[in-house]
């Protein structure tokens, strides 16, 4: 039988409350399942039922775990289905990370075009988001993103190199779905939130040319720090964007 759920949080855990409800407990274990891999992306987890008698806690509990893991996107209920591992192959998931929208029509998907993707020492700026050591080896990814053959987003995307090894161009470039379904896939690497920096810039010579834009055009600035389970930072991405015939859509609750 699997973890059994106490009054208290993991003694481990010195930095947390003394007490915290019964179904964060739940949700606690159930999150350790999904980053052990217990359960894969797109996989069904075991029923309502199935948890209450693993954990011997209510039923309604594990509903209440599993709701908020639900809002949380990391897991998927389906009608008539069960619940399932939340997955960016999903259609619904592919672009919840991409926020730029057309000004006309319904939102579309990008085609992509990678400029490089290399191994390297990673600067100091980078080393301090992703947490890993000075000089530690990253991987840099370059890319556009296109709209009906428009560059519209110039991406520098950086990632640790323990979690990357063997990422090169042709594995981005011969993967058809989301870059973050390959990292899923092939990497085990899944991102759960992320948070974003945005401001206004100019288009410097090179970024213009690259975006076809003049040089000095408005862009907008978008840093994004995505974290897997655990809140571990595992990108840091600099996007460039011309919003000439888009806009930058962002939901808040």
């Amino acid at each position: 039988m699997g973890a059994t759920a106490s009054s208290s949080t993991d003694p481990a855990d010195a930095s947390a409350p003394a007490f915290s409800p019964l179904y964060q407990q739940i949700k606690s274990l159930i999150t350790r399942s999904l980053q052990s891999g217990e359960w894969k992306p797109g996989e069904t987890i075991p029923s309502e039922i199935e948890l209450a008698a693993r954990f011997r806690v209510s039923q309604g509990t594990v509903r209440k775990a599993i709701d908020e893991l639900a809002a949380e996107n990391l897991l998927v209920r389906r009608q008539g289905k069960g619940t399932f591992v939340a997955t960016h192959a999903e259609a619904r998931v592919q672009y919840r990370f991409l926020r730029l929208m057309p000004d006309a029509g319904p939102p579309e998907g990008m085609q992509r075009r990678f400029l490089d993707c290399r191994r390297l020492r990673a600067p100091a700026e980078v080393s301090r988001a992703l947490e890993v050591k000075s000089g530690e080896a990253t991987v840099q990814i370059r890319r556009l993103l296109l709209s009906k053959g428009r560059p519209v987003v110039l991406d520098d995307i950086w990632l640790p190199g323990a979690l990357f090894k063997g990422l090169t161009a042709e594995r981005l470039s011969g993967y058809q779905g989301p870059m973050y379904g390959l990292f899923e896939a092939e990497f085990g690497v899944r991102m759960i939130r992320a948070d974003e920096k945005i401001r206004a810039v100019g288009a410097d010579a090179p970024t213009a040319k690259l975006l076809e834009v003049a040089s000095g055009a408005p862009l907008l600035s978008v840093e994004r720090l995505s974290f897997t389970y655990g809140d571990r930072p595992v990108e840091l991405r600099r996007g460039l964007y011309e919003t000439s015939s888009h806009y930058y859509r962002n939901e808040l609750s």
